[in-house]
């Protein structure tokens, strides 16, 4: 009589590839932790040291402020407002005039780096005054923005694009000369004419490179709003710098730098998901702590 053996249930083919994923997601979220507590962590040092240097008089409070006194310009200001209104009305005023000059920047950035990438004439008559004007310190160009178009909004907008408008163009300019040329003559077999190359190879192509030079270029928009309103304005965070300044009060300094500070980490947060949810296709980097 033949022995029957017992029915062996069939080994789960997915449960160690499941669990290397859990292990790979969990070691994933603990870095990211880690990293989160350990810039918390040097955060909190570097004011606590500050508090304790001020107080105990290590470095002077009347020059260097210390977080106590910035804390209270900020609370300050937003209950009661600034000298030139509230501190939201400055805020807003500030980023109208850089956003302004980031997208007009941003834009003409974009359409002269890909035609100029794209059109070895124009690259040839443009480039040296494209170069020497990027040679010009364009901080001190400022001041006659000033004199051009007066006190308002107008002059830091332009302050701002002249500081977006050369990142976002030699990005731009290298993406479009940076392109697989298979992949142009690929799409020149299939019967694409220029504008088509340009549209669907190029542009594609180099919109990693863009969107490198954009988060660099709000910080620069938002520097060129503030000199400019540092200089000459009627409202607005720089001159809030410039009136704090004047009175020598420098936890009105430090307390506007810390608005600008926050303002920029924001901005840079909503440009990495705008690029995350654009570029799902790529692989995560291992090392990137964000």
């Amino acid at each position: 009589m033949p022995l029957e053996t017992a029915p062996t249930a069939p080994a789960p083919a997915l449960a160690v590839p499941a669990t290397r994923t859990e292990a790979r997601e969990r070691a994933a979220r603990n870095r990211r932790l880690g990293v989160y507590g350990a810039r918390a962590a040097v955060l909190a040092a570097f004011l606590g040291l500050w508090e304790l240097a001020a107080r105990t008089e290590v470095i002077d409070p009347f020059n260097f402020s210390q977080p106590s006194r910035i804390w209270d310009q900020i609370w300050q200001w937003t209950t009661h407002g600034t000298a030139q209104g509230s501190l939201g009305e400055q805020i807003g005023y500030t980023l109208y005039e850089a956003l302004t000059g980031w997208v007009i920047g941003v834009t003409a950035g974009i359409l002269l780096g890909i035609a100029l990438g794209r059109i070895r004439f124009l690259a040839d008559v443009f480039g040296p005054y494209i170069k020497v004007l990027n040679a010009i310190p364009r901080i001190v160009l400022a001041p006659i923005f000033l004199i051009w178009f007066g006190l308002g909004p107008a002059s830091k907008v332009a302050s701002a694009v002249v500081l977006v408008f050369f990142p976002v163009f030699f990005n731009a300019f290298q993406g479009a000369r940076e392109v697989d040329r298979n992949l142009v003559a690929n799409a020149r077999i299939l019967g694409a004419d220029n504008r088509r190359v340009t549209l669907q190879v190029v542009i594609p192509a180099a919109t990693t490179w863009i969107f490198t030079s954009l988060h660099v270029s709000f910080g620069f928009a938002l520097i060129g709003a503030i000199v400019g309103e540092y200089i000459g304005a009627t409202k607005g965070l720089g001159l809030l710098v410039a009136a704090a300044q004047g009175t020598f009060n420098a936890a009105g300094v430090y307390a506007a730098m810390t608005i600008l500070a926050v303002v920029a980490l924001l901005t840079e947060g909503l440009l990495t998901l705008a690029e995350r949810r654009l570029f799902r296709w790529k692989p995560a980097d291992a090392g990137d702590g964000r």
